[in-house]
């Protein structure tokens, strides 16, 4: 679990520190391919949380996203169709799903903890 954070602080911090330009026609691929990446790390995060994540799953998934997603946007340039947005939508709705799922497994440990808390308190009495 914590390759992936150390992964996102060090691109956070390189990311801060450099002075990157990206020319404006690649603009809607690497907006698609952070969201694709964002899609995949809360998908490994939910998947930790439910104890099954699998380390050749994340990073499959991780790498087919965002080639999928970029080449939606290509395709979608050639043909003259924004179908960068189909992968926007899709990878946004299920960011959002992701961290719904997230924050309710953390907020039933965080009641199953206090619970076991409240019982260790009552059996010391």
């Amino acid at each position: 679990m914590w390759l992936p954070l150390l992964g996102l602080i060090l691109g956070i911090g390189l990311g801060i520190l450099t002075d990157i330009q990206i020319p404006a026609i690649y603009e809607n691929y690497l907006s698609i391919a952070v969201l694709a990446a964002l899609d995949t790390m809360f998908g490994g995060i939910r998947a930790q949380l439910q104890q099954v994540y699998d380390d050749k799953v994340f990073i499959s998934g991780f790498f087919f996203n965002i080639v999928l997603a970029a080449g939606l946007a290509f395709l979608g340039v050639h043909i003259g169709v924004d179908l960068y947005l189909a992968a926007i939508f899709a990878f946004g709705v299920r960011l959002f799903q992701n961290i719904a799922v997230i924050r309710r497994i953390l907020l039933t440990k965080l009641e199953e903890r206090r619970i076991k808390t409240s019982e260790k308190s009552a059996e010391s009495r």
